[in-house]
């Protein structure tokens, strides 16, 4: 019996590992191929799946996941002969694991390769200006062409991206250069904005003060012209009373006489340089006579 049993384990374990090594378990989101007697048998999803052993085996095992891959610079040339340096990022998904394992040998060489030409026929049909303000242009263009190439072999090229256009060193100090002088003119062009500006304001200030000030005159010279009118206007008025109370007292030709002397009084003390001396003076003296007597006897009379 213990001979036996000495037997039997040996063999019982074989069996187990044997059996073990048949059983595959497949992630989610992988595929695994599997071939019988080296020719394809079915492509596996992901669970639980029994292999025969000595007669199936996984060939590959294939993700899929979206994928990243990021390729090296490669030597472009403008249509303007301008050689550059253009490295760029794909975006991939195995959707059918089968043509992935068999459609191309080194599925990420050739991806490579492909993304590499087609970059070439697309920047040879573009200026170095074009291609530099382009980006969008470029993705959309080689990413359908990846796209309907890759897809014999089982891959879906979701999107490429362009990452960096290097141009060589002479085009970018000649660029840097450029766009040094768009700033110093884009600067130029905002102080002359500004000193214009200021120059208009200082110059529509100076005109609100003018017009103020010409107001103010204006209004100083309109009231100077009331204010003599008005005086005018009273002299005139006061003249007219007198004439009027005059008329009213009914004066005598003594009176008219002595008011006459009053005024010719009046005119020479002004400053007129001629004098016009009334043709009956000699009664005006009588007259000053006359008053002169009153007066003298009033005061003797006092």
């Amino acid at each position: 019996m213990p001979t036996v049993l000495i037997v039997l384990i040996p063999i019982l374990v074989i069996l187990l590992l044997l059996l073990v090594s048949c059983i595959s378990i497949v992630p989610q989101a992988n595929a695994y191929v599997v071939e019988w007697l080296g020719v394809y048998q079915a492509t596996w999803g992901a669970g639980f799946h029994f292999k025969v052993p000595f007669l199936m085996r996984v060939v590959k095992k294939v993700s899929l996941k979206e994928q990243v891959v990021d390729f090296k610079p490669q030597p472009v040339i403008t249509r303007d002969n301008v050689t550059m340096q253009i490295d760029s990022v794909v975006f991939f998904q195995v959707t059918d694991a089968k043509m992935f394992t068999y459609g191309v040998e080194r599925p990420m060489s050739a991806i490579e390769n492909l993304t590499a030409t087609t970059l070439r026929n697309i920047i040879g049909d573009m200026e170095l200006d074009h291609t530099l303000t382009s980006r969008d242009v470029i993705n959309t263009k080689i990413t359908a062409i990846l796209d309907q190439a890759t897809d014999k072999w089982g891959i879906k090229v979701n999107r490429v991206e362009v990452k960096n256009i290097i141009p060589p060193a002479e085009i970018q100090d000649a660029m840097e250069k450029q766009m040094k002088a768009e700033r110093l003119k884009r600067e130029a062009i905002l102080i002359a904005e500004g000193e214009k500006t200021a120059a208009i304001t200082k110059a529509e200030g100076e005109k609100e003060s003018a017009i103020l000030r010409a107001d103010a005159v204006r209004e100083q010279r309109i009231r100077e012209a009331q204010g003599e009118a008005q005086a005018i206007l009273e002299v005139q008025k006061a003249l007219a009373d007198s004439l009027r109370l005059l008329n009213e007292a009914a004066p005598n030709d003594k009176v008219l006489a002595l008011k006459g002397l009053e005024a010719l009084a009046k005119v020479a003390d002004g400053r007129a340089t001629k004098l016009i001396i009334p043709s009956d003076m000699q009664n005006l003296a009588g007259l000053v006579t006359s008053i002169k007597e009153m007066a003298t006897a009033d005061n003797a009379a006092k």
